[in-house]
């Protein structure tokens, strides 16, 4: 999985939707292997991304869960330890 795809749901706030563009953007990049493509495929590449948003919100607006809201700030600052853990 992409490392900069980061888990969307069960967030207190929800996900954006430029969050959901974000995760969309980086997967066509992933699947097609090229951050731009060329002028040629910009309009397929352009429609892949927002054809993958919308599924991605529809996805994450259908999820149920029992568990409370995870606080966005609390698992930002988890991960910056684990990478300073990593990295140091």
């Amino acid at each position: 999985m992409c490392r900069n795809i980061k888990p969307l749901f069960n967030f207190d706030p929800p996900a954006t939707d430029a969050e959901i563009h974000d995760a969309a953007l980086q997967f066509v990049r992933k699947l097609s292997g090229t951050t731009r493509p060329s002028k040629r495929n910009e309009a397929a590449f352009d429609k892949a991304v927002a054809s993958i948003a919308n599924c991605a919100r529809e996805l994450l607006n259908s999820l149920e869960t029992s568990q409370p809201p995870r606080d966005r700030e609390e698992v930002a600052a988890k991960a910056r330890a684990r990478s300073a853990m990593r990295f140091a």
